[in-house]
């Protein structure tokens, strides 16, 4: 193969300078690294290298006439002789193999485009904004608002490099070549500028003249009726007839759902054996085919009644596969072994004493589910998705969990670092932090946190897997004792085998190779429905993007955006544009209705970056400006862009569409809004100087009455860290200092150290808040102008949400003098009630639940005496069972007796009753409550029955649960109605059980 093109300067990705220029020569064998390089193999049956070379550089290593020597043992683990001669003669053949990074392929993508026309815009965040997806699942995401029309284009054509999550096919994850949780889709946009000719001869030359594919290899697909790309493939760009495949609507016709933009596609393929011929071919077969690019091409818009109109701006939708073509251009058998996640692969291997060439094929599994859920778990933590149960949460949950078992299968040990405690996922995450240069530059910062959050969730699931284990035990012990009573073989249910796999991370191989150590076979027909209902609800979450052409779209083609003037002004006169009633337009609305209003200009601030919208009214005035209407505006949101919705309630007279109003935002309520949303920039700020530069802002609410600030951080602050941020946020305000507002490029925005805000989506130019010397943010909140204003700043409350996230909540200005207002008079009244000084409430407080202690503490005596004596009354009720030896059994209820005097009861009638002896009680201690307990002595312990594993069937049928010892157990139930029969169900078993120890 010839050398590859290489780009003459370095170029920007993702706002830094990312790669050194390459070098004039165009075949280079680069010099040996002062480090080891990765070692691989070569397999003979696929022609494939098994592991690749580490790379020095986002360059080309090509090698050429060079021998092993050179490479310092790099082939140091071929399998063989014989083999090592077929990868000596491939080192030295460069037609045979060319090596090119990732990074490379990703620049010179971007590279392409860009001297094309493209702007090279940097990857939007795994978490969109969008509604109806959970991650970002494409590369077109970030562009659906320009696809809809909602918002203006602001460039006519785009490229990116875009990250990726999807985990609805999580279980294909290293049992293919090729799927992946996350990848990075590399993309070029036409937003109504060139369509399907450009698209079709750009993609052909990037892949053949750029990567230097061999068009011999390639293969294209097209929709079915497409003549048009099937002539531009055939006749302009030269592809022969027998490499062009029409492939239904199934494969190439994209739709975003049922209605909206949508259009055929074409895709090409890389052919692995192009020695199997053009006869009967299957672009689907994954052996010898991977589509590695999509075009499509947005042409028509779906109506509800199916049928397709074309769209008045024709769009251009790509994404080439980085990891895919990855692995076409180095040689390797799969993805995974790309120089993308193989460094991943080989530090967990490294830590399992594996050698990954010389893996089975399910080591080499886990060890790939690794590599590639580690990338995703990094990223997405990055991004600010913490480990939860819920949402976005819980796909790092489970993926962290995926990961632990892996490792703990292959043998991964944590006893390697102290301040790891255990935990090996942070070991292996640094090699993903390594990595991510060229990706997202915000992981390295980030890595402290990130590495702390791995941590702290690997541990706590380790616990989890632990408590796993003790469930299947039980699980396993309630599945023989039913199949002994019912006469059959002993099987677990396919719903706790997948209980056990969802919830406590048990893969179902170990589930049931421990079962069958016990004699248990396990349900999998069971198990995989439940796994099936849980990836349909996966799929259904993950992996739809929803575009549709909606009635907003004939809104916004209708009217201007709305201009915001409420930086500088509080009032204004303005023009209602259009008015709406339960989301439909009307012309007029009279006194007594709910209204949405949208203006040309407003002074209010509509929701957003968590300050809540403003409040105020609009005036209608007639002759002699007197009123003719008046609404009252309580919230105010945008929609479609820069349209902003007023909501709010006509108190007088009618409101038409094109009159002119008086808008007007109640002062009282802004200032307070300003002074709450300028105390939270001080408040980040107290924190990355007191606590950590390492917290960020998780979610905020600035409100006319307090502010709310949620932040990543694994620990509860101190009263005395909540009192120091406290006077030194105070001290600021006291300092008196102007703030400065100005308007930049982003670029220079994050250049000179502004922090972006949790919620805000920014454009070219931004608007940066600094509080100069405290703190610098893009906010496009409303703030005072002075420190000032705020007056005072006071924290009201410190407590954790979520998983490594806290909350603050906090007053300052008005709101504070409210606060203590209403303290006071809470004050005032328990002074009133106690009869004490406001100085004396403490000790009064502390005297009075004293005796309420005390008191509780006799009552408590008292009850237990009480049962004592009921117990002693009905010992003599004890019978005695079995023949070779006697036991005392008594099997009683005790009324309405507590769980803690049920206890004491059992206790007094084993010391009555005396070995050997067993005692089983019941009670209602209060509605809708059932307590059991059952105690043996050692004696009845000692012919193998179990208190613990005795008490928890009674308890199941009083509708709960429990366990304990062997020779003491305590469980509780939801069914007193069920409690008599319980107790004879106990009774039976008992008698039934002894007999059989002691005949």
């Amino acid at each position: 193969m010839a050398a590859l093109k290489l780009p003459h300067s370095p170029r920007l990705i993702h706002g830094r300078q990312s790669l050194v220029p390459f070098p004039a020569s165009t075949m280079l064998f680069p010099k040996p690294p002062s480090s080891p390089l990765s070692n691989y193999s070569f397999d003979t049956s696929s022609g494939f290298l098994t592991r690749t070379l580490a790379l020095f550089s986002p360059g080309i290593v090509v090698c050429k006439n060079s021998s092993l020597r050179g490479v310092r043992g790099n082939l140091s683990r071929i399998r063989s002789a014989s083999v090592q001669r077929v990868a000596e003669e491939l080192v030295e053949d460069q037609s045979k193999y060319s090596l090119v990074s990732g990074d490379s392929i990703r620049q010179r993508f971007l590279d392409f485009y860009a001297s094309r026309g493209h702007k090279i815009l940097p990857s939007a965040s795994l978490v969109p904004d969008d509604p109806t997806v959970l991650l970002t699942i494409a590369g077109m995401l970030p562009f659906k608002p320009i696809f809809l029309g909602k918002i203006p284009r602001q460039v006519p054509r785009a490229t990116t490099a875009q990250r990726c999550i999807r985990t609805n096919d999580v279980e294909n994850v290293g049992r293919t070549a090729r799927h992946h949780t996350f990848f990075e889709m590399l993309g070029n946009f036409s937003f109504g500028d060139y369509f399907k000719k450009e698209a079709i001869q750009w993609s052909w030359e990037l892949s053949t003249k750029e990567f230097q594919l061999a068009p011999e290899r390639l293969w294209i697909s097209v929709y079915e009726d497409d003549d048009e790309a099937f002539e531009i493939w055939h006749k302009e760009v030269g592809v022969p007839v027998d490499h062009i495949k029409r492939m239904g609507a199934d494969d190439n016709f994209w739709m975003s759902g049922a209605t909206g933009p949508c259009g055929p596609c074409s895709e090409i393929y890389y052919d692995f054996h192009p020695e199997r011929g053009t006869a009967d071919v299957d672009l689907g077969d994954d052996t010898r085919f991977i589509e590695f690019y999509n075009l499509v091409f947005m042409e028509y818009n779906k109506k509800d009644d199916g049928t397709l109109e074309p769209l008045k701006q024709k769009n251009i939708d790509t994404g080439l596969g980085l990891e895919r073509m990855a692995r076409i251009l180095q040689k390797v058998p799969n993805n995974y072994e790309t120089d993308l996640i193989y460094p991943i692969i080989e530090k967990a291997s490294a830590l399992a004493n594996i050698s990954y060439p010389l893996a089975d094929e399910q080591t080499k599994l886990k060890l790939k589910v690794v590599g590639d859920h580690l990338r995703a778990i990094v990223y997405l933590i990055s991004d600010g998705v913490l480990p939860s149960n819920i949402g976005r949460g819980y796909v790092v949950r489970r993926l962290i969990r995926r990961v632990v078992r892996a490792g703990r299968s292959l043998g991964i040990k944590g006893e390697r670092r102290d301040d790891l405690e255990g935990a090996v996922l942070p070991i292996i995450a640094e090699k993903v932090i390594e990595l991510s240069t060229h990706i997202d530059p915000d992981v390295k910062i980030k890595a402290p946190r990130i590495l702390e959050e791995l941590k702290k969730e690997e541990l706590n699931f380790v616990q989890t897997l632990e408590r796993g284990e003790t469930l299947l035990e039980k699980m396993l012990v309630d599945a023989s004792s039913n199949a002994e009573k019912s006469g059959t073989v002993p099987c677990l249910s396919g719903k706790d085998a997948f209980l056990l796999y969802d919830t406590f991370g048990f893969p179902v191989e170990l589930t049931t190779e421990i079962a069958e150590e016990q004699g248990v076979t396990v349900d999998m027909n069971g198990f995989d429905i439940e796994m099936e209902n849980q990836r349909r609800l996966s799929r259904a979450a993950h992996n739809v993007v929803k575009l549709a052409v909606e009635d907003g779209t004939n809104l916004m083609n209708n009217i201007n955006k709305t201009e915001f003037v409420g930086y500088d002004t509080l009032s204004t006169q303005a023009v209602v544009e259009s008015l709406m009633v339960n989301g439909s337009p009307v012309i007029q609305v009279s006194e007594g209705n709910d209204i949405e209003v949208l203006l040309n200009k407003t002074p209010f601030y509509a929701e957003s970056g968590g300050q809540i919208g403003d409040h105020g009214f609009l005036y209608v005035t007639g002759g002699e400006k007197q009123q003719t209407a008046v609404v009252e505006i309580k919230d105010v949101q945008k929609s479609l862009g820069d349209l902003f919705i007023h909501k709010g309630t006509i108190k007088e007279g009618v409101l038409e569409v094109g009159r002119e109003v008086e808008a007007a935002v109640d002062a009282k309520l802004r200032q307070r809004a300003k002074v709450h949303h300028t105390a939270t920039h001080l408040l980040q700020a107290a924190l990355k100087k007191l606590i950590s530069q390492e917290i960020s802002q998780a979610g905020s609410l600035v409100a006319f009455d307090r502010l709310r600030f949620d932040f990543n951080y694994g620990h509860a602050l101190t009263d005395a860290q909540l009192e120091d941020i406290e006077q030194l946020i105070n001290g600021w305000i006291e300092a008196s200092t102007s703030l400065k507002t100005k308007v930049m490029p982003l670029n220079d925005a994050k250049e000179a150290g502004a922090i972006a805000m949790f919620g805000e989506k920014y454009g070219e130019q931004v608007r940066v808040v600094e509080v100069p010397g405290v703190s610098m943010e893009l906010c496009g909140g409303t703030h005072v102008s002075n420190t000032s204003e705020i007056r005072v700043f006071k924290i009201i409350s410190e407590q954790g949400i979520a998983s490594g996230v806290r909350r603050i909540e906090a007053v300052a200005g008005e709101a504070f003098i409210e606060y203590i207002n209403v303290r006071e008079s809470q004050m005032k009244n328990l002074c009133s009630m106690l009869k004490v000084k406001a100085e004396e409430v403490t000790t009064r407080v502390e005297k009075l639940l004293e005796e309420l202690r005390m008191s509780r503490t006799e009552v408590a005596n008292l009850r237990t005496k009480a049962a004592e004596y009921k117990a002693l009354m009905i010992s003599n009720k004890a019978f005695e069972v079995g023949t070779s030896q006697k036991i005392r059994v008594l099997v009683e209820s005790l009324d309405d007796v507590d769980a803690d005097s049920l206890k004491a009861a059992a206790e007094n009638l084993i010391d009555t009753l005396q070995d050997p002896a067993a005692v089983i009680l019941g009670s209602c201690p209060d509605e809708g409550k059932v307590s059991l307990v059952a105690a043996f002595t050692p004696a009845v312990v000692d012919l193998g029955i179990q208190a613990g594993k005795f008490i928890g069937p009674i308890a199941k049928l009083c509708g709960g649960g429990g366990g304990g010892r062997p020779n003491f157990a305590q469980a509780g139930g939801r069914k007193p109605e069920n409690l008599p029969s319980a107790l004879e169900q106990a009774r039976e078993d008992i008698i039934s059980i002894l007999s059989q120890k002691t005949s």
